[in-house]
């Protein structure tokens, strides 16, 4: 028998590593069968768990390909070779992502799911139609679970339109950091797809606090993330604020208090209430929404302190009018403190801003996957 050849010997060595005949245990796993060059172009094919969600999605400079999987785990090795037009793949975990290192530019692929089975075709392009691929805000293919049987996360970047919000020594306008981070966490979630998104605001507009909480009421939200960067002398680092009839401390009182006053900064006027109704209402939240509320914090507690410590306490509790729906668990996210001037530095880097977005991206996740 002769000796293999190069692109047969890779193709085996890739086959012999995934161990084809061994069953996957509770559907929750996922493996990469093979790499096979395809006339000038190349077949990836990866078994996938049932009811598992996939996008794909392209990245330029250097060209590659990125297959989300969410909570699926793909049983590989962390980077294998490749074939044809695919110089090698590489695996990141948490969530499970195949990077697909391209040799050059390649056209939109082609995908189509059989048996288990997603099968990737890939053809020769040019750079700058794969420049094209790269920039589009959607995914270039994807599958899975109905997008209504994923849960929704409503995101609230604070403030916005006549309302700056905190304002910075260095003139940066909280406004403007809570819509960048809310961007940038959006698209992380979605190409994660593990949740549906949908944001309080896209744009430098006004949103009255109370069509804040109705918009994620109205769309039976199960996860609402209001997101600010305030100003509180000596605060300094992210912090993750749940509702509460009785604040924590003066801080957390001092900024619901500054946060419930967004309506009259924009122009509207905020109802008032005596101390007895306002008692009422906030007991009339639903005890399981308060827990879950509570829950949801400190899964993500911990991700935002790696991201960006500073508060002793970093969750903690008042009464924040844009947290009362009463059937959906809500969190309001300081980034920082714009009062604090290592903050405003940090928060006016778009790297620091990336950190904070993955920390509660991550956060969410686990939350989502935790709910199956």
């Amino acid at each position: 028998m002769g000796g293999l050849t190069g692109r047969e010997a890779t193709r085996r060595a890739l086959l012999g590593l995934l161990l084809l005949a061994a069953p996957f245990p509770a559907q929750s796993q996922s493996a990469v069968l093979s790499v096979t060059a395809e006339g000038r172009g190349a077949r990836v094919s990866v078994r996938l768990p049932a009811g598992a969600r996939w996008r794909l999605s392209a990245l330029d400079r250097p060209p590659r390909l990125v297959l989300d999987l969410g909570a699926a785990v793909l049983d590989a090795p962390r980077a294998m070779p490749g074939e044809g037009l695919v110089r090698q793949l590489r695996l990141l975990r948490g969530p499970s992502r195949l990077v697909l290192d391209l040799a050059g530019p390649v056209a939109a692929p082609r995908s189509a799911m059989a048996g288990g089975v997603l099968s990737l075709d890939l053809s020769p392009g040019t750079e700058e139609g794969f420049r094209r691929l790269a920039a589009l805000s959607r995914p270039l293919a994807e599958g899975g679970p109905a997008p209504a049987e994923r849960p929704l996360v409503v995101l609230d970047p604070g403030h916005g339109g006549r309302d700056p919000g905190a304002v910075g020594v260095l003139g940066t306008e909280e406004k403007r950091i809570a819509l960048a981070v809310a961007a940038d966490l959006r698209r992380r979630l979605e190409r994660d797809g593990r949740v549906r998104v949908a944001v309080t605001r896209s744009r430098d507009q006004f949103v009255p606090i109370a069509d804040r909480v109705a918009f994620a009421r109205d769309r039976q939200a199960a996860l609402f993330v209001s997101l600010h960067a305030d100003s509180a002398p000596g605060a300094r680092g992210a912090s993750v604020y749940t509702l509460s009839e009785t604040a924590s401390d003066d801080l957390s009182e001092d900024l619901a208090r500054r946060e419930n006053a967004a309506d009259a900064a924009g122009g509207l006027p905020l109802p008032t209430e005596d101390p007895e109704v306002a008692r009422i209402l906030i007991s009339l939240v639903q005890r399981e929404t308060q827990a879950g509320s509570i829950r949801f914090a400190r899964q993500l507690v911990p991700a935002l302190e790696r991201a960006s410590p500073g508060l002793t306490q970093p969750h903690r509790q008042a009464a924040f009018a844009v947290l009362k729906a009463p059937d959906v668990p809500s969190v309001l996210v300081e980034l920082g403190f714009l009062s604090d001037p290592g903050d405003e530095r940090a928060l006016r880097d778009p790297r620091h801003r990336a950190a904070l977005a993955e920390a509660i991206a991550g956060a969410i996740g686990a939350w989502a996957t935790a709910r199956r």
